[in-house]
């Protein structure tokens, strides 16, 4: 295909699989990682020789110029984010320059250094938060719950400013809760998926969680960064809903998950810990993605039971060795 890509958050579960989609397609990939004390290679070990590693921060104009100088990309997906709808309470302002403002840095350093690149944000369906519509679709009014849920609002407005202002080839993604092996430890679905792997194995006894009642629509992550590079592939920039239609509580995926490795009453295994509960919960989300069906033929391949199999395997496997 002879196409390169930029990635933004290219360690995190999302930018991982992207690359992973985007080397089979052909392209030249460049992730972009901010540079830390401790790095994380948990989800990129094996890119190792295949993409070329860049230091940008979200937060700093000029790194963010300089990694497209050094990339010189054809599409740019920003994945970027401090992704943890928990943590932004703590750190509301750090997540707002991260999550919101550097969008925008972002696609300033691609009006300066060349517009005709294409651009992806991910946006969020946090961003609908309380639901005002059930399910929701493109045109459904944003009602966030969360700090990281305004901020992504942000992101998403500036994508479509930016758009409309500039004639630039801008799209956002609204995906819906997707999930996969290399979701980090700290998300409630990974957290049941290794917890109940370590019940299994006999090197715990317990898992703690927080509200159990909410409900999610929840995909495949390797489904779902096909819809991004499909977004980036059409003749029109937009906007498009990613999700399955259907919503599970966080109960149904313990049921599955313990099922899983033949316990069937789970309750002994479960404690709740109200640090683990929002100050404004987001109960339940749910997306209509007929017009990423209509218009990029996209649909989700993985059902949620497949889903929360997978999870668990993987870390049956990894806790194994």
């Amino acid at each position: 295909m002879n196409k390169t890509a930029l990635i933004t958050g290219i360690s995190g579960m999302d930018g991982s699989h992207l690359a992973d989609f985007l080397l089979e397609k052909g392209y030249k990939v460049f992730g972009m990682e901010r540079r830390s004390s401790y790095v994380n290679n948990i989800n990129t070990a094996h890119l190792e020789g295949k993409i070329t590693i860049l230091n940008g921060d979200m937060t700093d104009q000029n790194s963010l110029l300089r990694c497209l100088k050094e990339s010189k990309p054809d599409e740019v997906y920003n994945l970027a984010a401090q992704s943890f709808v928990g943590e932004s309470w703590n750190t509301p302002e750090y997540t707002s320059e991260v999550t919101g403002l550097g969008v925008l840095r972002i696609l300033e350093a691609i009006r300066e250094f060349n517009p005709k690149i294409k651009f992806y944000q991910a946006s969020s369906s946090e961003m609908f938060g309380r639901m005002v519509e059930n399910p929701a679709k493109e045109t459904t009014p944003f009602y966030p719950r969360s700090p990281y849920g305004v901020s992504k609002l942000y992101g998403h407005w500036i994508t479509k400013n930016y758009r409309e202002s500039y004639d630039m080839f801008a799209c956002s993604g609204i995906l819906f809760n997707h999930e996969s092996e290399r979701r980090g430890i700290e998300f409630v679905t990974r957290k049941i998926s290794d917890g109940v792997a370590r019940i299994k194995l006999g090197l715990s006894n317990h898992i703690t969680l927080g509200n159990l009642e909410a409900k999610r629509d929840w995909g495949y992550a390797p489904d779902y960064v096909e819809a991004m590079w499909l977004m980036l592939q059409q003749d029109i920039p937009d906007d498009y809903v990613i999700a399955t239609g259907n919503t599970y509580s966080i109960r149904e995926f313990l049921d599955i998950a313990f099922k899983h490795i033949g316990i069937d009453n789970w309750e002994p295994y479960i404690k709740q810990d109200p640090r683990f509960m929002r100050p404004a919960e987001v109960d339940v989300l749910r997306g209509d993605y007929t017009k990423a069906l209509s218009n990029m033929n996209w649909k989700p391949k993985t059902n949620f039971e497949q889903l929360v199999k997978k999870m668990v395997d993987h870390d049956l496997e990894v806790l194994s060795k």
